[in-house]
């Protein structure tokens, strides 16, 4: 690939790491494994077997805990510390073959991508937990595993309009994050009339 191409697919990937880790980090090594994707020298640990097989095994608890009603927001926030690094991580070693710099940038935006898209599902999943029905939050969750496998494998042929998809996909995270930080504001703000004693 060359760099462009490389930085195209870090930020597709970065996105669905942002989403779901474990099964980014499985699809990179099995379709590696499968001979579909040449991984960069800095990321071949990705094909060993027993990195595949913990990132399936992670990948298969989360699947379940992530589909609990409240359970999967305090999931969620602990992923956060998890995603994030590991998304850098990524970045910075998928674009390897560039200098220090563009290196260094690649991860800082990998993280960045990864947390933008991470905040997005957990304001989209503590909307969804307010709902009486655990359907939305299975929906959501099933949504967003196959968002992640499948926008991961799309990279490897089509880093370009991977990473266009990645990009339209957070700006809405961002309209999604002020739709939230305004629900936040709007329900602090009633919070704060029903605390405050009414005036004789």
């Amino acid at each position: 690939m060359s760099g462009e191409q490389l930085i195209a697919g870090m930020v597709a990937v970065s996105f669905d790491a942002g989403l779901n880790v474990s099964a980014t980090i499985a699809t990179l090594g099995l379709l590696s494994r499968a001979g579909v994707l040449e991984l960069p020298a800095q990321l071949s640990l990705l094909s060993n077997e027993w990195i595949i097989g913990a990132s399936l095994v992670l990948f298969a608890i989360e699947f379940f805990a992530d589909k609990i009603p409240v359970f999967d927001l305090v999931w969620n926030v602990v992923q956060t510390f998890i995603k994030v690094p590991t998304a850098a991580l990524l970045a910075w070693a998928s674009t390897s073959s560039l200098s220090p710099g563009a290196q260094l940038a690649a991860a800082a935006i990998g993280g960045a991508i990864a947390f933008a898209a991470h905040s997005g599902k957990v304001a989209v999943r503590g909307a969804a937990t307010a709902s009486p029905e655990p359907a939305s939050n299975i929906i959501l969750s099933l949504a967003e595993d196959a968002a992640a496998i499948g926008l991961t494998w799309f990279a490897t042929a089509h880093p370009y309009l991977a990473a266009a998809i990645a990009l339209a996909l957070l700006i809405a995270t961002i309209f999604v994050l002020r739709w939230a930080w305004k629900l936040m504001v709007a329900g602090g703000r009633r919070l704060g009339d029903w605390l405050a004693p009414r005036a004789n």
